[in-house]
């Protein structure tokens, strides 16, 4: 087989490209580099610098790496971004799906794994999500994921292609520091970016229904991620009729922000510093926790990773792109 992934010089999909090719899989990567890292791509994987809604790169590349699988994660991801830029998220990560499911049913493509993501859910009341739980995206990003589903599957249908949709929860940690994440846009660098600068991390809001006041969330290592597409994949290339797979992929666990800052803060040897608390940020939920036994069932996977594997290796990353971070 061989796999085209999109967004594979990113953080989640440099990730996918490693656990792929420890499996022993042949790799394409497909990405435009405007928040992608060409270093985090291997120099023997093959790297296409495109747009997957440039169309007829996408006919050039499928047919060229004769490819039969395609992971796709290049997306916009940021979801204050998506409230004021709505129409470039439509444009990059619905039309972007659009133009690479069209060269998929022309190419005769027969596989397709997409990147979706918890957001897809909203805010909902339950103390576990599964899959069967409504989605009531409450944000532009979560409404281009959950369209991109409905999208994928009705191209797989219609087309003969198998298709698996993951929603992600809490993306943490690195496989290896070269691969870590290099943007300030979830709650471990963001704690790092604080502590490294001397100042005290923040905490949105300690006033929820939960036990210590702060926000529950599940938090899933990006190896177990990148290993969960892998079993994705594998599935789906199996013998048999066509398949359609919605997955959640997190630990089933939740976190209170405030244990998270409070482990951050213990690993990276800043013990004793006290958290600012600020008011809530709209449209956080209290509790988001993944129903995480579908995938297991269905895949044979679970993650293998805990918290404090997380913030080690993301500590050690953060330190590897960020020398100012070992003075401290």
């Amino acid at each position: 087989m061989s796999y085209l992934i999109t967004g594979g010089a990113g953080y989640i999909g440099s990730h996918v490209v490693r656990a792929l090719r420890q499996a022993g899989e042949t790799v394409v990567v497909l990405d435009d580099l405007t928040t992608g890292v060409r270093a985090r791509v291997p120099e023997d994987v093959p790297l296409v610098v495109g747009s997957t809604l440039d169309r007829a790169l996408l006919d050039a590349t499928l047919a060229e790496h004769s490819i039969t699988d395609v992971v796709h994660l290049a997306a916009k991801k940021q979801v204050g971004e998506s409230v004021e830029m709505p129409l470039h998220y439509y444009r990059e990560n619905v039309h972007g799906l659009q133009t690479l499911l069209e060269a998929m049913a022309a190419g005769g493509v027969p596989r397709f794994v997409f990147s979706s993501s918890a957001a897809v859910y909203g805010m909902p009341d339950v103390d576990l999500v599964t899959e069967d739980t409504p989605c009531v995206p409450i944000n532009p990003y979560g409404e281009t994921k959950l369209v991109g589903e409905w999208m994928a599957r009705a191209a797989g249908k219609a087309h003969g292609i198998s298709t698996a949709c993951l929603r992600y929860f809490n993306v943490a940690g690195a496989a290896t520091p070269e691969l870590a994440d290099t943007g300030v846009f979830n709650i471990v660098p963001m704690v790092f970016e604080r502590l490294t600068q001397g100042a005290a991390p923040r905490i949105f809001g300690d006033d929820y229904d939960t036990p210590d006041g702060t926000c529950i969330r599940d938090y899933i290592h990006v190896a177990d991620l990148a290993d969960a597409h892998v079993a994705a994949a594998r599935s789906l290339a199996e013998p048999g009729p066509v398949r359609d797979l919605t997955l959640n992929i997190g630990r089933g666990e939740g976190v209170s922000v405030r244990e998270m800052v409070d482990l951050i803060a213990e690993i990276t040897g800043h013990q004793g510093v006290v958290p600012e608390v600020t008011p809530r940020r709209a449209g956080d939920p209290a509790r988001v926790v993944a129903a995480a036994d579908r995938i297991t069932k269905e895949l044979g996977w679970q993650a293998r990773h805990d918290v404090r594997d997380m913030i080690t290796s993301a500590w050690a990353g953060w330190q590897h792109h960020r020398p100012e971070a070992r003075q401290g």
